[in-house]
């Protein structure tokens, strides 16, 4: 048995000279759908028949691919600029290939008020604004995905994010306080960030309500956020303790 036959995941690393990638493409991503693999598989160069795993040890800057079996083991590298077809299949910008596959997935789970803005931004195109609710956005940042290391995982945070980024904190704390339990962790995500803490202080007031529920959140489940929070989640002047 040939040893790629063994690999169930791959670890693509993408070299300015793989493919100019789209914006929010990650530096390096994981390809673990099966159908993927194995068109991957097929795409492989052949074994250079020395017994042991090809190793382009002159990689450079072309970006590489790794294959893994199931218990972690590595059993193939190789450089994409060497690897054709492999490289075209792994090209972020190819509409036919796998990166591309998997901002199309993420476009389609999208909720179905958002999914028109995330296949735009899936395809590189820029976007009208959807008129949706600040609390559906903080949902759709805090859900729970298998590919997560996937080719769309930045973008799963960079679009909403775009969307959350502009609003007032008015808005966005009133949102804190009408979205689930998930919407709760993509808001603790979001006020973490530099597109919120480094606000002016007069629009980092939160009122105590929404500050709350996000402090109380982010200690139960996100508690590596709880520093940033304390620290630049103000509270809004009205929620202040007034003493005659």
């Amino acid at each position: 048995m040939k040893p790629t036959s063994r690999a169930v995941r791959a670890v693509v690393s993408t070299g300015p000279t793989a493919g100019q990638p789209l914006p929010h493409h990650p530096a390096e991503y994981e390809i673990r759908d099966p159908g993927d693999i194995r068109e991957l598989l097929a795409a492989w160069p052949q074994d250079t028949g020395s017994g042991g795993p090809f190793e382009c040890m002159c990689l450079g800057h072309d970006g590489r691919v790794t294959l893994y079996e199931a218990g972690g083991q590595s059993v193939r590298t190789v450089a994409l600029s060497r690897a054709e077809p492999l490289a075209h299949l792994l090209d972020p910008a190819a509409t036919k290939g796998i990166a591309a596959r998997h901002r199309s997935r993420w476009a389609q789970a999208a909720p179905a008020r958002l999914r028109a803005y995330a296949g735009a931004v899936a395809r590189g195109e820029e976007p009208d604004r959807p008129g949706v609710p600040l609390a559906l956005v903080f949902s759709w940042l805090g859900a729970r995905r298998p590919q997560d290391a996937d080719a769309a995982s930045v973008l799963a945070v960079e679009a909403p994010v775009r969307l959350l980024a502009d609003a007032p904190t008015a808005e966005l704390a009133w949102a804190v306080r009408e979205t689930d339990r998930g919407g709760l962790d993509g808001a603790v995500r979001f006020f973490a960030r530099d597109e919120f803490t480094t606000r002016h202080p007069k629009r980092r007031r939160v009122p105590d309500t929404a500050r709350d529920l996000l402090l109380r959140h982010a200690r139960s489940h996100r508690p590596a956020d709880l520093p940033v929070l304390e620290r630049r989640l103000l509270r809004a002047p009205d929620d202040r303790v007034r003493r005659s």
